[in-house]
């Protein structure tokens, strides 16, 4: 196991929830945007809520088989984790009643996003706890390797 090994756990873990924070406020910057994409019939739809999903590195047979052959300092511990796939939520859109709305129907509702604010601020605090519950993990780590330097003067 190397040295750094707690360092690039968390590092890993800080770069996951930074791309995490990054997706929810693009979520919250287009909780109104009913014109996001094209669909195949030629209409426009609203923005698609966008969620990520973590895995652990290197959780393939081929990965951990290679980790053990050369001995790397991950074989038979977690290395860390990493975002396995960006996809759109695929919940309905909210249809509210806005018939001055230039993307209104003949109802007069009009297809709002599947974005519900409150939730993505809720997520958004949890990002934010575990990016500085990786940051503290990371100085600890640093701290720790320090004294071990001051031990060999």
């Amino acid at each position: 196991m190397s040295i750094f090994h707690s360092i690039n756990t968390s590092a890993s873990g800080l770069t996951a929830q930074r791309l995490r924070m990054d997706t929810i406020s693009s979520n919250i910057a287009n909780a109104e945007t009913t014109r996001a994409r094209l669909n195949e019939a030629g209409e426009w739809e609203p923005y698609r809520r966008k969620v990520l999903a973590f895995e652990e590195k290197d959780t393939t047979f081929r990965g951990q088989l290679q980790n053990a052959i050369h001995k790397q300092s991950s074989a038979g511990t977690g290395s860390g984790v990493q975002v396995a796939e960006i996809r759109e939520d695929d919940e309905p859109f909210k249809m509210v009643f806005n018939p001055n709305h230039p993307d209104a129907n003949e109802d007069g509702y009009v297809a709002m996003p599947n974005v519900e604010p409150l939730k993505e601020m809720v997520d958004l605090m949890s990002a934010t706890r575990s990016y500085e519950a990786n940051v503290t993990s990371m100085n600890a780590s640093k701290d720790m390797l320090l004294k071990a330097l001051e031990i060999g003067k």
